[in-house]
């Protein structure tokens, strides 16, 4: 079992965040969070992650308790995460910019002269060919596209080969044409990877063609999780989630 998430609360003030949340996550699954905003979603990731700690409940990664370890503790087990808003750098180049992810992910922060040691530049260059990065390795960050940003931004998560990816809407500011070839090279790339991968998500195709589970959260609870047909055909999510479901 790669995660596990028992008996997990969280509260704010009045506002329950996390409530009983039970979920294990197997090795190498794919599974999309879903719900609508302040569902609980990004507690549930910001937990995982360490940057939010539960008030209650534990948090396993890959037989180790997370539960109360500092966020950098957490990535050298081997978690990373991709935000919804591509965490660049964007005066230097690409190839720079998986360096500089490579030297953090090794403890390396003297950047640039230990970054660019021959096995560096190769897992660099690597990453830059699976999420097809490799035209654009010399230009600089601020002239990318959108959707070349967020693929640069996946590619350096990986730089580390962490255990558990955590993607927060990777098609989101992407056109309705561009996001299934961006799914299909995002998920290709991570094929090549033994990497379980969680992702907040919420455009139902995306979910349905590239998720195997699906979690949904609302009002700080879990109220499906099962496959993407099934999940997505229960009268809860229909309800609070997508609201296909009128109610009475």
């Amino acid at each position: 079992m790669m995660l596990s998430a028992c008996g997990i609360e969280k509260r704010f003030g009045a506002v329950i965040a996390a409530s009983d949340i039970n979920v294990t996550v197997a090795r190498g699954q794919r599974v999309s969070l879903i719900g609508s905003n302040g569902a609980g979603k990004t507690t549930f990731v910001n937990m995982i992650t360490g940057y939010l700690k539960p008030d209650a409940g534990s948090i396993v990664l890959d037989g180790t308790d997370i539960t109360q370890m500092s966020p950098r503790a957490i990535t050298r087990l081997g978690v990373a995460r991709s935000f919804q808003i591509p965490q660049l750098f964007p005066e230097l180049t690409v190839i720079d910019n998986m360096l500089v992810a490579t030297a953090c992910h090794g403890n390396r922060l003297s950047f640039w002269q230990p970054a660019h040691r021959p096995d560096a530049i190769v897992r660099a260059d690597d990453l830059l060919q699976r999420f097809k990065l490799a035209d654009y390795r010399q230009r600089r960050v601020a002239e990318l596209p959108g959707g070349v940003r967020k693929l640069l931004d996946i590619a350096m998560s990986m730089t580390g080969s962490p255990k558990l990816l955590l993607l927060d809407e990777p098609t989101s500011g992407v056109s309705a044409e561009e996001k299934f070839p961006m799914m299909d090279t995002i998920m290709t790339a991570l094929g090549g990877e033994p990497v379980t991968v969680l992702f907040v998500e919420h455009d139902m195709d995306i979910i349905e063609r590239y998720s195997e589970r699906v979690l949904a959260f609302y009002s700080g609870r879990i109220i499906a999780d099962d496959v993407p047909q099934k999940a997505l055909a229960t009268d809860d999510v229909r309800r609070y989630v997508t609201g296909t479901l009128r109610q009475e």
